[in-house]
């Protein structure tokens, strides 16, 4: 008598799910950069708990960067709602709000340095203003490698190689972005609340 050989198919219940490689990779992306921020503010903690801190008032400036990362946000996922309803135009001037905005957000990160440097705190000196710099600094890093991205995205655009077919671009730069706009809102209120 043979064996019943074994059902190894597929069902359509048990398929695999499979994500974008670049969404994946992005994912990773955003998780290391999650995980260096903790560590930044850990060592804020650390160092300031250590003694030697000095209270500096906050830039100004770092209350338009918040403002301005946050329309940024919306208009990045005016974009994408635009790519999901095929309305190029606005996927096109929404793209193009978002580039605008984030350099407002470098150039008020620019002269919020500019302030600090005004009151005589520097990189090197008081820890306190060290990691002000060094946490404005690496967020704009970061935020102007995701403007490269958003360039990208708004040239496909206006290819028409952005809509309701081919999301994942834009779904990914929309993702980024709104990480990037939650970061800085984390660290802004981190700031102020253990200078």
């Amino acid at each position: 008598m043979m064996e019943a050989k074994p059902d190894f198919t597929i069902q359509p219940s048990e398929r695999v799910r499979t994500m974008h490689p670049q969404k994946f990779a992005m994912w990773l992306f955003m998780i290391s950069v999650t995980m260096l921020f903790v560590a930044f503010t850990s060592a804020y903690l650390v160092k300031k708990g250590a003694g030697n801190w000095e209270f500096i008032p906050m830039p100004s400036m770092f209350l338009y960067s918040s403002i301005i990362i946050a329309l940024s946000s919306l208009s990045m996922h005016w974009a994408y709602i635009s790519a999901k309803r095929d309305s190029l135009f606005q996927i096109r001037f929404a793209t193009a709000v978002t580039g605008i905005l984030a350099v407002g957000f470098v150039s008020t990160q620019i002269i919020a340095a500019d302030e600090l440097v005004e009151r005589g705190v520097h990189l090197v000196g008081n820890p306190a203003g060290s990691f002000i710099y060094i946490l404005g600094l690496v967020h704009t890093a970061h935020l102007i490698g995701g403007m490269v991205f958003l360039t990208i995205v708004l040239v496909s655009a206006f290819k028409s190689q952005v809509h309701s077919k081919r999301l994942a671009r834009i779904e990914i730069c929309t993702t980024y972005w709104h990480f990037l706009g939650g970061l800085w809102l984390y660290l802004y209120i981190f700031l102020i609340y253990n200078n």
